[in-house]
């Protein structure tokens, strides 16, 4: 493991951390002229870089909250005696197992200005807003990715609650209610302390696989409009890719690492 970890792992960070400190570009990858600190400095002296650390703090925040506290609810749905809850259990993990490629163009006719189903609910329910584009809009675009992200990712976090919820101790659980609790003080005193532990754990990969979402974002919107949803992976991509510089690519990548 170690091996591995040092041969898949660390050799490649150190490369791309010597990377950051020269010029380099794509087209000519083997000459490169030693910098020093200057694609850093470019980086935090930049406006346009703090909006792109910005964007995915709240992209990271959001999806690691929202996913969690809708997996929580489903979750205690789920485990309820419920009709057909076998069922609803294999229902839920769809929206999981779909690929993101399909989750995105789907999403992206979904929102739609002329035959998107949001934009003909929000018309059918009286509001104006009902002929935006969301994904072209700077306001919109950003709440459009995280509705179709957390559609995507909240299955995984209800069945790994769900998975820690079937830990709960019943005996516990009808002690404290003989003993008075209502819901909400079984829930405190004996529920959370038991799946705690699942969902920081859940927390963590969801913050990793926020920081490093790529495939979603780029299909729906590539970063825009006006950057509202480019994130630090993103912008890596395009000044790798569309602005070839290395460098400063390399410079981005360490930044998120950091």
């Amino acid at each position: 493991m170690a091996v591995y970890l040092l041969v898949f792992q660390g050799y490649p960070l150190l490369q791309e951390l010597i990377l950051s400190f020269t010029s380099t570009s794509l087209l000519s990858p083997s000459d490169h002229a030693f910098v020093g600190m200057r694609n850093y400095g470019d980086l935090v002296g930049t406006t346009d870089f703090h909006q792109v650390l910005l964007i995915t703090a709240i992209y990271t925040v959001a999806c690691v909250v929202l996913s969690i506290g809708l997996g929580l609810v489903a979750a205690l749905l789920l485990n309820g005696p419920i009709p057909g809850r076998g069922f609803a259990r294999a229902m839920v993990t769809i929206p999981w197992a779909a690929p993101p490629v399909a989750v995105a163009l789907i999403f992206t006719w979904m929102l739609n200005a002329q035959y998107g189903i949001f934009n003909r609910a929000l018309r059918a329910l009286g509001f104006a807003a009902g002929a935006e584009n969301w994904l072209d809009n700077a306001s919109l675009a950003l709440p459009a990715i995280l509705i179709t992200t957390i559609w995507q990712i909240f299955p995984f976090a209800s069945v790994v609650i769900l998975s820690a919820l079937q830990g709960v101790s019943e005996e516990l659980r009808d002690a404290a209610v003989i003993d008075g609790a209502d819901r909400l003080s079984v829930f405190r005193a004996v529920v959370w302390p038991t799946i705690q532990p699942s969902v920081m754990l859940l927390a963590l990969f969801i913050t990793i696989w926020s920081l490093r979402r790529f495939d979603l974002i780029w299909l729906m919107t590539q970063g825009g409009p006006i950057g509202a949803t480019n994130t630090l992976v993103i912008e890596l991509y395009r000044r790798a890719f569309v602005y070839r510089d290395l460098g400063q690519a390399a410079a981005v990548g360490m930044v998120g690492l950091a």
